[in-house]
């Protein structure tokens, strides 16, 4: 004969044993915010070329959690976690870079994909990741697979193959590149026997695909060439990720910052490139 009380205890027990399930599921599909590797890139190459605290379109809510977990391992002050991905983060980032055991350009403050997710764990996780992809030879120079990719199609829109005097990895290679070839996404394009014209248009294609591509004079200091940066290249040497940033910012790439000299574009990664 059962109670009362043992049949409600007994009806409550189900009740529970029927919802335990339930918000166990729900415990295991919480759902971590996104931080999306391409704005997070972008802002680390444009914002800390800035006058001012302005931020990179579209990265704010990217930036930020990547800046409240490196505050949370004490690498950051509070007051820098604002979505701005200024000196202050680069090198609190190359920090968290070199706990990692990294060093060189692994360790330049520019996120990579395996440091990025490593730093977000149980915090957030990393959408459109970009890699360099490995070291390859094309047109007799060192590039990786991404910044071969981009010359491929530059080539594929003007209808010729380029000449390539300089490629990336190339550490100490030419002195007046100022280690702007150092780490990847980085070449210089010879112009011998170019008109004005041809040149005009493979800077245009070139920038076009998503490299920041300037036309090189004795003027500036240089022999005649084009020298073109891939932006957004994870391996960006720092000299390389302040010339993206400058050429987001209507700048000519060289250390008198002035104005842009090539032709305008809509201004594009590889990856914007590719969606169309």
């Amino acid at each position: 004969m059962f109670t009362k009380a043992a049949v409600l205890t007994a009806l409550t027990a189900a009740t529970f044993a029927m919802a335990a399930p339930a918000m166990a599921d729900t415990a295991a599909t919480t759902v971590l915010p996104a931080a999306n590797m391409e704005a997070v890139l972008k802002a680390a190459q444009i914002d800390p070329r800035r006058a001012d605290d302005t931020q990179t379109p579209g990265a704010h809510d990217s930036v930020l959690l990547v800046e409240q977990a490196l505050q949370a391992k004490g690498l950051l002050d509070g007051q820098y976690v604002d979505g701005y991905f200024g000196t202050t983060t680069i090198t609190a980032y190359s920090q968290y870079q070199k706990s990692l055991g990294y060093t060189g350009l692994d360790a330049s403050g520019l996120p990579g994909k395996t440091s990025l997710e490593k730093l977000g764990e149980g915090r957030y996780t990393v959408t459109n990741p970009i890699s360099a992809g490995s070291q390859v030879t094309y047109h007799g120079k060192t590039l990786n697979t991404r910044t071969k990719a981009m010359l491929v199609a530059a080539e594929g829109k003007v209808g010729f193959q380029v000449t390539l005097t300089q490629g990336s990895y190339n550490a100490g290679g030419v002195d007046a590149s100022a280690g702007t070839h150092d780490g990847g996404g980085a070449m210089d394009i010879s112009v011998s026997g170019m008109s004005s014209t041809t040149r005009t248009n493979l800077l245009k294609a070139l920038r076009n695909v998503g490299f920041a591509a300037w036309y090189r004079t004795p003027a500036q200091g240089f022999e005649y060439h084009i020298h073109a940066m891939a932006v957004s290249d994870p391996d960006l040497s720092s000299g390389a990720q302040h010339q993206t940033g400058d050429y987001y910012l209507g700048m000519n790439g060289l250390a008198g910052r002035g104005a842009d000299d090539g032709p305008q574009v809509t201004k594009v990664t590889w990856e914007e490139y590719q969606r169309g």
